[in-house]
């Protein structure tokens, strides 16, 4: 295994995309599409996301709707967004159904905030694994000590920039759950 700084950045960029859905999925008391991303309809035998079986929309900054394609599973598309723990109350009305976004109370902020911590926090173990794999492969590659030393300082402010975007990502979140 060699030393490859590009691998190591993508790898560590992929730690970030990742932390991005995760917070797109964390209200903030606004409505957002991505909001209803971790949902799972079980239809036909399967869990299928719910971008695979309506069409999710924002009509008005408080209010989601989801065109549902198939009107037989309107029923089924209700009960997994009253199921996902989001907070939310769907009302169905034919094919669509108007799904209000509430308020968040302060306790539900706190929550929120903690759990956009984990995530972060999740994050950083990642890109610090990844960290972890580039001194790995820069020790097992036989190079003069100096040039060793080069590369490993190369991964480590790699490391600490990605950290620093982390960390403002994670600002930004609660910034945006704490806002009313």
């Amino acid at each position: 295994m060699t030393y490859d700084k590009a691998d190591l950045k993508r790898r560590m960029e992929g730690a970030l995309e990742v932390l991005g859905r995760e917070f797109a999925g964390l209200r903030t008391g606004r409505a957002s599409a991505s909001l209803l991303d971790p949902v799972q309809v079980q239809i036909y035998g399967t869990k299928m996301p719910l971008n695979q079986v309506g069409t999710v929309n924002v009509p008005e900054p408080r209010m989601l709707t989801v065109q549902v394609w198939d009107a037989s599973v309107v029923k089924e598309v209700e009960k997994a967004i009253r199921d996902s723990g989001l907070g939310l109350n769907p009302m169905p009305e034919g094919n669509v159904i108007r799904i209000p976004v509430p308020d968040l109370n302060e306790e539900r902020r706190q929550e929120l905030t903690k759990v956009a911590g984990k995530y972060a926090e999740a994050a950083r173990v990642s890109v610090r694994n990844v960290r972890r794999d580039g001194m790995d492969s820069i020790k097992k590659d036989e190079l003069p000590e100096d040039e060793q030393k080069r590369l490993a300082d190369e991964v480590q402010k790699l490391t600490d920039e990605m950290i620093k975007k982390i960390d403002a990502m994670q600002a930004e979140k609660e910034k945006d759950i704490m806002t009313v």
